[in-house]
């Protein structure tokens, strides 16, 4: 059963200031999750024309990040970090987001392995049309320094 989530995006995400692109999350369960974020003039991807589509794959590796760390939080741990492997089967419907655009994304679980690898569908709604679509496959982990410096064993 889907729960409404009551709590700040930046509760649920590692993502600080900017680069925290979501503007919250709606509601989640044990494998999905909702979030929005409307399209502002002040958003680190904007140009003239708005924000390009591509940005969508980020929009939706931070809703995973937020469904990562609301099921954190049900078990009263911390959000952890995470890294985005790749993308298959991303389409763009929509070239640009315009300053204003109310955006929808959904995520859902396809697997999650022990080691912390997990693959999800995604698709992005403007206006309740569909904008964008992909499978993100992404790893997270309780160590992620020894990642990021090459440490691993």
């Amino acid at each position: 059963m889907r729960q409404h989530i009551d709590c700040l995006i930046s509760e649920l995400v590692p993502h600080a200031g900017r680069m925290c692109l979501l503007d919250r999350a709606i509601e989640a369960d044990a494998e999905s999750l909702s979030a929005e974020l409307v399209i502002r003039s002040d958003n680190p991807f904007i140009q003239a024309q708005g924000v390009p589509g591509w940005v969508g794959i980020e929009y939706m590796a931070q809703a995973i990040a937020a469904w990562a760390g609301w099921q954190a939080r049900l078990q009263g741990q911390a959000p952890r970090i995470g890294f985005l492997l790749g993308s298959r089967r991303f389409q763009c419907h929509q070239p640009w987001f315009a300053i204003g655009d109310v955006l929808r994304i959904e995520v859902r679980l396809q697997f999650q392995a022990d080691n912390g690898l997990g693959q999800f569908d995604c698709q992005i709604h403007c206006a309740d049309v569909l904008a964008a679509e992909a499978a993100l496959t992404v790893f997270e982990t309780s160590e992620p320094q020894q990642f990021i410096n090459r440490e691993t064993s």
